[in-house]
């Protein structure tokens, strides 16, 4: 999926905040007895699993980008 196919509103929820949602989409689809009903809900959840993913890989990169620039200037210092 790409990043413009991406809802707004969820590119600023929180990990968290879209994993709860995800959870929610999962609970309904459980519960759901005539799968016909579901597929809407199905992509959403795919959806958001992409969004999420795209934000645990950012994040992911950012703490491993933090962490290096640290150890560069202890480095340094030494």
């Amino acid at each position: 999926m790409k990043d413009k196919n991406l809802l707004p509103d969820n590119d600023t929820s929180s990990i968290e905040e879209l994993t709860d949602q995800a959870n929610q989409i999962i609970e309904s689809l459980e519960n759901e007895k005539d799968l016909n009903n579901s597929v809407e809900n199905y992509q959403e959840l795919l959806r958001l699993n992409n969004i999420i993913e795209k934000k645990f890989h950012k994040s992911f990169r950012s703490i491993g980008e933090e962490t290096n620039k640290k150890i560069k200037e202890i480095i340094k210092k030494k």
